[in-house]
């Protein structure tokens, strides 16, 4: 799965957790070059789902108070994030606000350990495993040219249970079965 496919996972992760979620505001930073290509995953995926998308924009902090304004003001049930590094050291502020219109965040998954309801992403022990391989085998003389591009095997699902008590939430135990941490 590469970052552009983890959108619409999210999304379903999202559908499952919140049934009755109908708009859901994606917010990109659309300075980057991804973030096109993941609108389009979130449209496609909403559209097959008969939810709607309020595409949002960030590409600066005070940004991301006008954008979860704006998606509140457009009666959003739910926020997904898109990925972006800038977005992904935001993820305090984006939950903040958007638990102050009682709008449930799904992200990365260092976005629930903030307070997001789920998260949902790479592993990153396994990611930093993966780079040091990558390194070791450089470092032992092959071309980085050679070596093959690799795509993440292993994701992580986390739910805040927390968060879903102070929504109003309750997280079907099947999902909670399935996540890899819970947060309670």
């Amino acid at each position: 799965m590469f970052i552009n496919d983890l959108g619409p996972k999210q999304l379903e992760l999202l559908h499952e957790a919140i049934p009755r979620a109908a708009a859901i505001g994606f917010l990109a930073n659309l300075g980057n070059p991804n973030a096109g290509q993941q609108l389009k995953g979130m449209q496609d995926g909403a559209r097959a789902a008969g939810k709607r998308i309020i595409s949002l924009e960030a590409r600066s902090e005070s940004d991301i108070d006008g954008a979860i304004t704006l998606l509140a003001e457009q009666h959003g049930d739910a926020l997904i994030v898109g990925a972006d590094p800038f977005l992904g050291v935001q993820y305090e502020q984006i939950v903040t606000l958007a638990a102050r219109h009682r709008i449930a965040v799904v992200s990365g998954r260092l976005s629930a350990n903030a307070g997001g309801l789920i998260g949902y992403g790479n592993n990153i022990d396994e990611a930093y495993r993966e780079v040091g391989a990558y390194a070791g085998r450089i470092l032992n003389g092959e071309k980085p040219r050679d070596l093959p591009v690799l795509r993440a095997s292993k994701f992580d699902l986390i739910v805040n249970l927390k968060t879903a008590k102070a929504l109003g939430l309750t997280i079907p135990p099947t999902l909670l079965a399935r996540a890899d941490e819970v947060i309670e």
